[in-house]
């Protein structure tokens, strides 16, 4: 049973991974489910068995990406409003997103798309909780704008820092550094560090 479950598991993804490819390849409106069935040497009664369109595909990816994003959000509600809990959120939030790098670039080359799926919204109300808790609640809006910018740089790095020369390694410690500054900026540490929700209830 297990066995089989895995099996399963494992032609979804590589379904997902061959549609990405030619998607990124030949655009999302040019690719058809037969091209994704011979990509993979199977039938398109197996390819329905997973997916019954192509948009299908394309929202179980996004929804395999935001897993990790949510029990990142999860985990930020729950801790103190420090510079630590920020720079983590930061690092964490940019090997979510260096994970699901050819999503991304899928939705970069193919935003008229993505747009037309309403599938941006899976990511949209993410991204905003992310921002809301890298900000400190009384933060004017210059430091709003530092912070938005921070999740912004994180998201435009997976694209424009493949056109530099450079150490790839290197050039992700370059973004996650310019997002961090960014975060730690509009927190200075004169700040008393907010607790989470939860955790804020009146003294007696």
């Amino acid at each position: 049973m297990g066995t089989g479950q895995a099996r399963r598991g494992n032609t979804r993804r590589r379904i997902q991974e061959a549609a990405l490819e030619l998607f990124s390849a030949h655009g999302y409106e040019k690719t058809s489910l037969r091209e994704i069935a011979e990509r993979l040497d199977v039938t398109k009664a197996a390819l329905y068995y997973h997916f019954k369109t192509k948009e299908d595909i394309v929202i179980g990816l996004f929804e395999d990406a935001a897993q990790p994003i949510d029990e990142l959000l999860a985990w930020g509600r729950e801790q103190p409003r420090t510079t630590e809990t920020r720079t983590e959120l930061v690092r964490r939030y940019g090997d979510a997103l260096r994970n699901a790098e050819s999503l991304f670039r899928f939705v970069h080359e193919n935003q008229a798309t993505v747009r037309d799926l309403s599938i941006g919204e899976i990511f949209k109300r993410r991204v905003m909780e992310l921002f809301d808790l890298l900000k400190d609640p009384d933060a004017d809006l210059v430091d709003q704008m530092r912070c938005l910018t921070a999740v912004h740089a994180l998201h435009a790095g997976q694209f424009t820092m493949q056109h530099v020369e450079g150490d790839p390694e290197e050039k992700r410690e370059a973004i996650l550094r310019v997002a961090t500054e960014l975060v730690t900026a509009a927190n200075p540490p004169h700040r008393r560090p907010a607790r989470p929700d939860s955790a804020q209830t009146e003294s007696p």
